[in-house]
């Protein structure tokens, strides 16, 4: 399944239908955050998520953007994966016990 994206999210579509989507929104210049995850039922359990959420970190990382993560699915990730947590912004970070 292919990733899509537009100027506020990333999406997989399956014959013109959303299949699921990650939401950003820009906060500043150099700041984003993701505001939510979708992924439809019967989709759900492959993995879908994790891709949506990826596509967006890397448009993070090229972009040089810091993110905040609004929804509960980034905020899991973020906190459980500590090779994306140089991702999120500095307050952020520290809310994770990260930098000080």
């Amino acid at each position: 399944m292919e990733i899509k994206s537009e100027i506020n999210r990333f999406y997989i579509e399956e014959n013109e239908t959303l299949v699921g989507e990650v939401g950003i929104t820009k906060i500043n210049d150099s700041t984003i955050s993701i505001d939510h995850t979708f992924v439809s039922e019967d989709h759900r359990g492959q993995g879908l998520a994790k891709k949506l959420l990826n596509a967006a970190l890397e448009y993070a990382e090229q972009n040089n953007l810091k993110i905040v993560p609004v929804c509960s699915y980034a905020k899991a990730e973020f906190k459980n994966d500590p090779k994306i947590q140089h991702l999120l912004t500095e307050n952020y970070q520290e809310l994770l016990g990260g930098k000080k």
